[in-house]
């Protein structure tokens, strides 16, 4: 039996269980599992790998380990190693584990319906969740600005957005990283001129609980494309599993 799993703090709320669990049974894969362990900090980790020796295929990472499990890692995937976050694992023959970020290729798949082509973006929130957004645009040529609750040396206030109007109707994509807008807190969305939203614009939200966040519900007030987070995470885990099966 090969054994899969996510680590993470809190799981009860996964997508990845149930996406992989249905996998299994459509795609009729025999001998698997997918299970979730919860650690309570981080350096948990070897305990849970001598627990499972010889069992384990596989693994996805969730918040808040992404960057701290880097360190039991043998090597890292140039993409992980350059966002600094990492939310696969897997298991190599000769029993190395290697660290990837699919969140990149998943966020980049979900995109490419789009033209993007000459449009910069906005990227709302400077976590752990931003990071592999921001080296997806690096790599589609979209130049890109930071927004977070307080201005840095290399991003802008949700305030000053705000006192700049102009600052939106310049950037036609405009991506949410944050949890805001996430069941039940449903209508919580990013302190933004929304007034300044056009048909031009397009909003993505990685937040996919509820379909419609109040975020793209203001994008759809203005005719404008919106898309939530759950593409990227079947194209995420997708992903995955072809890195655990190559």
């Amino acid at each position: 039996m090969k054994l899969f799993g996510l680590i993470g703090k809190t799981l009860h709320y996964s997508f990845s269980k149930n996406y992989f669990t249905e996998k299994y049974q459509k795609e009729n894969i025999p001998n698997c599992e997918y299970e979730l362990f919860e650690l309570e900090q981080i350096n948990e980790f070897p305990k849970l790998l001598a627990q499972h020796t010889g069992t384990l295929s596989g693994l996805n990472v969730t918040i808040p380990y992404k960057l701290e499990v880097m360190q039991y890692l043998d090597e890292i995937d140039s993409h992980a190693a350059a966002i600094q976050a990492v939310n696969t694992i897997k298991f190599m023959p000769d029993g190395k584990l290697k660290g990837y970020n699919t969140d990149y290729y998943g966020f980049k798949s979900s995109i490419e319906d789009w033209d993007l082509k000459g449009k910069k973006a906005l990227v709302l929130g400077t976590g752990g969740a931003s990071k592999a957004i921001k080296k997806a645009l690096e790599d589609l040529n979209i130049p890109y600005l930071m927004v977070s609750r307080t201005a840095s040396t290399d991003c802008i206030s949700y305030d000053q957005l705000s006192e700049t109007p102009e600052t939106l109707k310049e950037h036609h994509l405009i991506i949410n990283t944050t949890p805001l807008g996430t069941y039940p807190d449903v209508s919580d969305k990013a302190n933004l001129p929304y007034q300044s939203l056009t048909p031009e614009h397009r909003l993505f939200d990685l937040v996919y609980n509820p379909e419609t966040t109040a975020f793209m519900q203001e994008g759809l007030n203005a005719g404008a494309l919106v898309k939530n987070g759950y593409k990227m995470l079947v194209g995420q885990a997708e992903k995955a599993w072809e890195i655990w099966n190559q």
